[in-house]
């Protein structure tokens, strides 16, 4: 399976890095129909490290899809 770079973090909405929405596409995510793609760890630009966990479709055409579509 190919693993795919996460995006910088200050590129995504904060449901995106909260992981309500999907990474990639920003489909509204739900428990069970996503997938964890762990805790990641960010520094802000004045210095302050933080977490951020962001989640993935589980449908990863319907995503990738999803994500062309809003690309328009």
């Amino acid at each position: 399976m190919a693993v795919r770079a996460l995006p910088n973090v200050s590129s995504l909405t904060e449901q995106q890095q909260r992981g309500r929405r999907c990474t990639w596409c920003g489909y509204p995510l739900a428990p069970g129909t996503d997938v964890d793609l762990g805790e990641q760890r960010a520094t802000a630009k004045n210095g302050a490290a933080y977490s951020w966990f962001p989640r993935a479709c589980a449908d990863t055409g319907e995503c990738a899809q999803q994500e062309a579509r809003t690309r328009r």
